[in-house]
């Protein structure tokens, strides 16, 4: 019995909402990685703002049973969360840095990456010194961001060189005399996307940048890699990443965060009503703009899957099955609405649904606003030879957890 079918079965233990993390799939997804760092010598590196769920870091790490290097963090609190809990290598980056942040990330970061000249020039004196003082055997390394200004993702909200970003240095603004005492460089253009996006990518920064580029102990691809995706291209992914290595001299790295943990988690969530509005209206305990935001930013419809006939099956499109619905959440937001579906057979309050690939993002955004109790958080583990799925429950959630945000 694979997950997905365990959380239907008579026998299951598992709360709702909850997020269901499959450890199953995270293995498969972590051997796929492992393969690519095999066959071309990069070095993967879990982007903890697509995933951070730490009860699973064993699973994912070259410290414990994974194949992943280490961590990138958007943060300090991201940085010491995989300094402290997944091991390897610690990479940060964000827009921008504060000083006490960077007196934080001192003893947290291997590589440290800076958005701007600017903050390289603030910064760099106090990481020379701390390194001479604390690090002389393992010192920080820094990098600069670049911005090829080669857009290849669809939501410009998600599109780290779209139109006015702020994300990285442009061609027209690079000054090669700010490469004293940097050691690699960073892009990132992508969002969900294939190898092809890659090698396009690719092309465009070496037409910008590929004078400063075998000057790089290091290069850093960034994030957005689909690799784990049914389809994605590893031949030509791993072309792309041998042929870069070889030709600058440099360890290549990647940081995806999605790939990592991609169709890897479920929500389960439970029907409370239906009521009539153009169409029925199944209200669920679970919320959209609570706990899976992207449904409304990306926007994202995701799977949802039901018992029907004593078989778990997938809901289809509006009017693909005999009976259509809108499924919608349960906070005060007018539009908390998950999206129109098509079941077998109406749904009825009671009746528990789940919703797939819910493992990456979802978890890491979610909010208490209405003071809606955020979903707990478990994992489907195979306990035995035979593969048996069974849960146990990582961590729930109650009025402290709002409470003691809030004053």
């Amino acid at each position: 019995m694979d997950c997905l079918d365990f959380l239907f079965s008579d026998e299951t233990s598992v709360p709702s909402p909850c997020f269901v993390l499959d450890e199953a799939r995270l293995a498969a997804n972590a051997a796929i990685l492992g393969e690519v760092q095999r066959r071309t010598g990069a070095r993967i590196l879990l982007a903890l703002k697509g995933y951070a769920a730490w009860g699973t870091f064993p699973l994912l790490s070259r410290t414990g049973a994974g194949p992943l290097w280490g961590v990138c963090a958007s943060s300090v609190d991201e940085a010491r969360l995989g300094r402290e809990e997944f091991g390897g290598e610690v990479h940060a980056f964000a827009a921008a840095w504060t000083e006490a942040e960077i007196a934080e990330l001192l003893d947290l970061a291997d590589h440290i990456v800076f958005n701007s000249p600017a903050q390289w020039r603030q910064f760099r004196p106090v990481i020379e010194a701390h390194n001479r003082a604390r690090r002389a055997e393992n010192p920080i390394e820094c990098g600069l961001r670049l911005n090829p200004e080669h857009s290849e993702g669809a939501v410009p909200i998600y599109d780290p060189c779209s139109p006015g970003s702020r994300l990285g240095i442009r061609q027209r603004h690079f000054d090669p005399a700010d490469l004293e005492g940097i050691s690699g460089l960073h892009f990132h253009t992508l969002c969900e996307q294939g190898a092809d996006a890659l090698a396009r990518t690719l092309d465009a920064v070496e037409e910008k940048f590929g004078p400063y580029l075998s000057a790089c102990r290091w290069i850093n691809m960034g994030g957005g890699h689909h690799i784990t995706k049914p389809g994605y291209d590893l031949e030509l992914l791993c072309a792309c990443l041998t042929r870069w290595r070889q030709r600058y001299d440099a360890r290549i790295y990647l940081e995806p965060g999605e790939a990592v943990a991609l169709n890897a988690g479920w929500l389960t969530a439970t029907v409370l009503d239906v009521v009539m509005a153009d169409m029925p209206v199944a209200v669920l305990d679970v919320s959209a703009a609570c706990h899976m935001p992207d449904v409304l930013e990306m926007p994202y419809r995701p799977e949802v899957f039901y018992r029907h006939e004593g078989a778990t099956a997938r809901a289809g499109a509006a009017g693909e099955r005999a009976w259509t619905c809108r499924l919608a959440g349960k906070s005060c937001l007018a539009g908390d609405v998950i999206g129109e579906y098509g079941f077998a057979a109406p749904l009825e309050a009671g009746q528990r649904l789940a919703f797939g690939d819910m493992a990456i993002y979802s978890m890491v955004k979610t909010t208490t606003f209405n003071g809606l109790r955020l979903p707990s958080i478990g994992i489907c583990k195979a306990e035995n030879a035979g593969g048996e799925n069974r849960f146990r429950l990582l961590r729930s959630f109650g009025y402290e957890d709002f409470r003691n945000r809030l004053s």
